[in-house]
């Protein structure tokens, strides 16, 4: 059908039709992610049917669901403080008493940002930041009570995971050295955030952790160990890492004691990206300590670490714990950025019981629809049953659900926000999460910066 005058292209036709989701390949054992997780009982479904085009042009969801926007950037903050700041990014949903829920959400600004996070006393790094976090307090029937400041001052705040205290750890995608960027401070770091009362973890850099390009944590339950992902994307790429704490029991400012960094060597792998194949296992994985945390002469990832070396790999970004393994994300690999081999997604298992590696899922384009760019970045686990996926890549951008059987469909589609017809412009998905009773999915537009509350039939 035409469009404003001129024929639809396939892609066009695709999207409105929610069919682009199966534009995604997927090989693999999905099952595998959810072992010994609530989300294991369930048998999965094909999704819920395809995207219904959206009246207000904000975001198109199957039919039987529905949006409430929490929060727009460039809005009033309802403390006060200022605007709400752009470049929304990770986030995270905690409890609260009496039914509330507190999310904790990223802000992704370098000093250019339109609308950094406004400084606050008692919250605030390097006040020539302009990234940081936001706190959103809502009731019992999902309306926002409050919306502050919970960290300021910081810089390329990415994603971060939550820990098994109840608060979030901020990552900080950037290298930058005091004096750069009119910085005052060293950036790189993990700062821990308090959703409920930010005041109470204030500012602080969790230095023993590392300062390189982190993306995303996930922290062991029942050891304490956080595991940490490296952006990298050009090379040398970047390491997996996990941090040994001392005070491995947790609870809120315990990772301020310090502990060891150490990065992930696999025996005869130096790019992970040269794994093809899904179910291939490595045994005796090896964990090397970081000569220099801190980074003062050198970037982490080419530091000496023996004769051996150390493993590599390009765009690590999601992190979460499921059961008793830890995964992550590579978003892609491209032999002309420097890559063993070229692949659109994989998802990796570690074991630390076993000290295994292994190549759950891999993702790419299928024959029909070439799609080079679109890549997997945040994910989480669906409380009924199912991962969720948020498309960072070109064109019109999704949240896609998986299966346990490994089917692909699209949850969610956002509206053009930018650009002409025949020119769009998207702002990529991040940030999914979903309340602790896991009736509403929580989801972030990255421009312009967006939170949506999505609730519908999850268990249909």
């Amino acid at each position: 059908m035409p469009e404003n005058g001129r024929p639809a292209s396939r892609r066009q036709v695709l999207a409105r039709t929610g069919a682009l989701g199966v534009s995604i390949a997927f090989a693999g054992n999905l099952s595998e992610l959810f072992a010994g997780t609530a989300a294991a009982q369930d048998l999965g479904h094909r999704g819920y049917g395809p995207l219904v085009p959206d009246p207000n042009g904000l975001l198109d969801l199957p039919k039987g669901f529905r949006y409430r926007v929490l929060s727009r950037e460039g809005d009033p903050l309802r403390s006060g403080e200022g605007p709400v700041p752009s470049n929304h990014d990770g986030m995270s949903a905690f409890a609260g008493r009496h039914g509330r829920v507190h999310l904790v959400r990223n802000h992704e600004n370098r000093v250019t940002a339109k609308f950094p996070v406004p400084t606050v006393e008692g919250l605030t790094y390097d006040p020539a930041g302009k990234g940081g976090c936001t706190a959103l307090t809502l009731d019992g029937q999902g309306q926002v009570l409050s919306e502050r400041v919970g960290i300021a001052g910081t810089a390329v705040n990415c994603a971060g995971g939550p820990t098994p205290w109840g608060t979030w750890l901020t990552c900080e995608e950037t290298e930058d050295r005091a004096g750069t960027n009119g910085y005052t401070k060293d950036h790189g770091f993990i700062f821990e955030v308090d959703p409920a009362n930010p005041h109470r973890t204030g500012a602080v850099p969790l230095t023993a952790m590392g300062r390189f390009q982190h993306e995303a944590i996930a922290v062991d339950p029942r050891h304490g160990i956080v595991y940490e992902t490296e952006d990298a994307f050009l090379k040398p790429f970047g390491l997996f890492y996990r941090f040994l704490p001392h005070r491995p029991e947790g609870g809120v400012g315990s990772l301020r004691a310090g502990g060891q960094l150490q990065a992930m060597r696999v025996p005869g792998v130096p790019d992970l990206s040269s794994v093809q194949e899904t179910g291939a296992a490595f045994d005796g994985v090896e964990w090397v300590d970081v000569p220099d945390p801190l980074a003062a002469q050198t970037p982490v990832r080419l530091q000496d670490f023996g004769p051996k070396g150390i493993t590599h790999a390009q765009k690590l970004e999601g992190c979460y714990w499921g059961g008793s393994c830890v995964y992550f994300v590579s978003s892609f690999a491209r032999g002309a950025d420097g890559s063993a081999a070229d692949h659109y997604g994989q998802i990796w298992r570690y074991d630390p019981s076993a000290r295994r590696l292994t190549l759950v899922i891999v993702f790419g384009p299928d024959t029909d629809v070439q799609l080079p760019g679109e890549s997997p970045d945040n994910i989480c686990l669906a409380p009924g049953g199912g991962l969720m996926v948020c498309e960072d890549g070109n064109g019109a951008q999704h949240v896609f659900g998986v299966t346990r059987r490994g089917e692909v469909y699209a949850l969610a589609r956002g509206a053009q926000n930018i650009g002409t017809p025949e020119a769009p412009e998207w702002g990529e998905f991040a940030g999914v999460t979903f309340s602790p009773d896991g009736r509403t999915m929580y989801v972030n537009c990255y421009t312009p910066g967006t939170t949506f509350a999505v609730t519908g039939p999850w268990r249909r």
